[in-house]
Parts: C-alpha cells; structure tokens; sequence
C-alpha cells in the first residue's frame, strides 16, 4: 500500500541533502517533493553565488544542491528532483521554492477553492496526500515559519528505511514541532497571517538550534 512520509526541516541544506540521500537510496525523484520557505532569498544566492562567496551557509546551500538548482526553473524538469527547483506562489504560503509533486498539487488544489481556503492551497495538497488535518496545518506552518517541507511517495513496506533517511537529517514530524507550536499559543496555520520576516525566521530557527 502506497503512503506518504513528509518532515519539515529547519535548514535548507538538512532538506536537501535529505533529497540527495533519497535519490542516493533509489527513490525516484518524481517521488520527491520539496516546498521551501525563501524570505531569505537561499535560492537566488544560490543562482547567483558571487554574491555571498564569504558566506559559509551560502556555500554549503549550494554543495547540496550543486546537481541541479542553479538550472532548474520548472517544476519536475531536468535529472533529480532538485533540478527542478523553481520559484511559484502557493496560496497561503506566497512565494516558495518547490518541486515535485506536492507542489504542483497545492496550485491545483487552489483551483475552485477560495485562495488560501481550507480545502485548498497547501493544506489541501498535505491532505490529499494523506496527511491528517492536523499535520497538514502543521506542515503548512512550517513552511510559512521558514522551513522546508520534503515527502517522499512510497511502499509502506518500504516506509521505515525511508524515514530513517529523513529523520536522519534532522527532519521533524507533525507531532514533535506541532507540540512546540502550542506551546506559543499557535492553534493552526491561518492563510491570512502575515509573512515571517527574515528576522522572524531567524529568532524561530534559533529556538530548535
């Protein structure tokens, strides 16, 4: 029986390498889906790595992704699910990074549905998924708090091995960063919400340091 495994990550590079490491283990990269947060604009420094040489986090950004994100710009397109990361807007989320399916989900899920509504956006791409309401606003807060959201299509039989992978590069489950959310008074991702400023991501990405 198919299934679908996501973890949210605090760091580019964890959710990157975290793709490389699927593809490494034989996950087809049209299995692999990856939304990210860019406020901090990552990924046009990445494109343009001149910008920021002294810039150690810049640096590593790019050795993960050196296989294809530089060029990438369509959604699915090139080899391996990072040549294919692209800017798109998400309703709910805004402007993101993505590829793969899950994101090509969440813009047709917003078709029909009032933009950022509950039914569609991210939210509804997490639930089509199978994901439960309750991660996918989770998931959906994740991103909008700076994160990167990377799901994996697999065999349940093959599920274990895979997560392994996943939470072997510091990758969050809904549960454990739900908790964390609550604890802040959160009660579920509101679409109409402002964006997190880039020090706002920052001060959240500090806290799970």
């Amino acid at each position: 029986m198919a299934t679908t495994l996501t973890r949210l990550f605090d760091s580019h590079t964890q959710a990157l390498d975290a793709v490389s490491d699927l593809e490494a283990a034989g996950v087809r990269s049209d299995d692999i889906s990856i939304v990210s947060n860019n406020a901090d604009n990552w990924h046009a420094d990445h494109k343009h790595p001149e910008k920021n040489l002294s810039d150690d986090s810049r640096g590593e950004i790019a050795e993960g992704a050196g296989k294809g994100a530089a060029t990438g710009g369509v959604l699915g397109g090139g080899a391996g699910a990072l040549a294919g990361l692209g800017m798109l807007a998400i309703p709910g989320l805004g402007p993101v990074v993505a590829a793969g399916w899950l994101a090509s989900t969440a813009v047709g899920a917003a078709v029909g549905a009032a933009a950022g509504g509950a039914t569609g956006g991210i939210l509804g791409a997490l639930k089509d998924a199978g994901h439960s309401d309750e991660e996918a606003h989770v998931y959906a807060e994740g991103v909008r708090r700076g994160g990167t959201l990377v799901s994996v299509k697999t065999d349940e039989s093959d599920a274990s091995r895979l997560q392994a992978i996943l939470d072997g590069r510091r990758g969050y489950d809904a549960a454990t960063r739900g908790a964390a959310y609550r604890e802040t008074g959160w009660s579920g991702f509101d679409a109409g919400a402002p964006a997190y400023t880039t020090d706002q991501i920052e001060q959240e990405r500090a806290r799970y340091r």
